[in-house]
């Protein structure tokens, strides 16, 4: 076991304030890193240290991971915590941080390549007993390859890139008429978006739910479960919203993909906390991703079970034995995160610029996690993540009503935000029936438009 007493959060925005927070709960000193964009933002004000490490463009500060292990080297630090995005799944940089004799907070960089890697991660799900969407075996550049496929599984197919992940990269084809272009289509959009042209095919479900477990494991083999989350509110494959537990799973269903994904992950020899992602419809469950880092919506699972997962992920990584076993984790009430985003409500353009007065949620079972302060200026050059309210109550009828108090107290003046678009979505009744799908926001909104 190794002491961390400070540690470098290499990320911006909400979670890097999260990460400060855990940090300084547990006694450890932080350094923030920050672009010129970010140098009076909330989390280089709250770190006890601030580095500035380069211009506004992510390539040229928050991902420029020797500048990174620069100010790790200069500041005395122990460990680097990437938090979510930007260099939080980048093997390379894993390698590079244990190469430096520091402690990365997160899984070995084996198990970030392995699970990067879209064809070799369904193939080590397989290897470890969990289902999968029927589909290529590996990669597929050859057009008659692919129709001979499509063929045996049928249509519609999925493309999907290899790497990467966000909806980019993923085109459907209907027919062989839409094969052709489908593949060429996805593969110049995986490399664009991640550097990899490489693609591979499965069978496209047309009206799945999408559901997470969260699992945390330590080094020394001990591995559990923490629920599973539904995040089925859906735009153009990005997230919306997020709930705990799923309104679609019986108690049998949520405690046997919970023991099959945690067997699993042990099976594997994973470590730290993970999230690996399934898509479900009539009844089964199919792997299509394991994400090798914290998720934005981690907070709905921290409200249902109780646990600091920052907390728990540091300690683990520290060489810490994990002292909580899979019967100590309670499932108490519903829990709902709404994704604050500045941006058009509903033509979804992005909205940077002047906060001029701001105003969050408060009061029972209500929690705020945001960077924003009146005069913040949210720069272009980032994702327009604001903030999350992030809810919880007795049951999910409660937590719906808990969220709509949330957002009717909620003001932020300056710059647009999708406070609307939370609105409609609450009060819509599919979703209060919890009778959605990964498609059923995108459907939502084209009869709004039409009506």
């Amino acid at each position: 076991m190794r002491e961390i007493k400070k540690i470098v959060i290499a990320n911006r925005g909400e979670i890097a304030l999260r990460l400060i927070r855990a940090a300084r709960e547990m006694g450890i000193a932080t350094v923030a890193v920050h672009s010129t964009a970010d140098a009076d933002s909330m989390h280089a004000r709250l770190a006890d240290e601030a580095v500035c490490i380069g211009p506004p463009p992510s390539k040229d500060s928050y991902l420029d991971k020797r500048a990174i292990l620069t100010v790790a080297e200069l500041t005395g630090a122990d460990a680097i915590h990437p938090g979510v995005g930007f260099l939080a799944e980048n093997q390379e940089f894993a390698e590079m941080v244990e190469a430096h004799d520091l402690i990365f907070v997160g899984p070995t960089p084996r198990h970030i390549g392995l699970m990067g890697d879209k064809i070799a991660a369904k193939k080590a799900a397989i290897d470890a007993g969990l289902p999968v969407v029927p589909g290529s075996d590996g990669a597929i550049s050859d057009v008659d390859e692919a129709r001979q496929l499509a063929k045996e599984i049928g249509y519609p197919v999925l493309i999907k890139a290899a790497s990467g992940g966000g909806g980019r990269g993923m085109k459907v084809a209907r027919s062989d008429e839409e094969l052709d272009s489908a593949l060429s289509t996805a593969s110049r959009e995986a490399k664009a978006a991640f550097g990899d042209p490489v693609v591979y095919i499965e069978k496209y479900l047309d009206n799945p739910r999408h559901i997470e477990v969260q699992i945390l494991a330590d080094a020394h083999g001990n591995v559990i479960h923490l629920g599973e989350r539904d995040c089925s509110v859906q735009r153009r494959h990005q997230k919306v919203v997020e709930e705990a537990p799923s309104p679609a799973l019986s108690d049998e269903l949520r405690a046997d993909i919970g023991r099959r994904t945690a067997e699993a992950v042990k099976f594997l020899g994973y470590r730290s906390v993970g999230t690996v992602e399934y898509l479900f419809q009539d009844g089964e469950f199919y792997f299509i991703e394991m994400n090798t880092r914290l998720q934005v919506e981690h907070p709905v699972t921290e409200m249902i079970t109780g646990l600091d997962l920052v907390e728990l992920q540091i300690r683990v990584a520290s060489g810490e034995v994990l002292d909580i076993k899979q019967e100590d984790v309670v499932f108490e009430g519903h829990s709902f995160e709404l994704r604050i985003n500045a941006e058009d409500p509903f033509n979804f353009m992005p909205s940077p610029g002047l906060v001029t007065a701001y105003h969050p949620p408060g009061g029972m079972g209500i929690r705020v996690d945001s960077h924003l302060f009146a005069d913040y200026r949210m720069p272009p050059h980032y994702d327009s993540l604001a903030g999350k309210i992030i809810v919880h109550a007795k049951d999910r009828k409660a937590a719906i009503q808990r969220c709509l108090r949330a957002l009717a107290e909620t003001h932020i003046d300056g710059i647009k935000t999708n406070l609307e678009l939370h609105d409609f979505i609450l009060r819509h009744e599919a979703f209060q029936g919890g009778d959605i799908t990964i498609h059923w926001l995108e459907q939502a909104l084209e009869a709004r438009a039409s009506s």
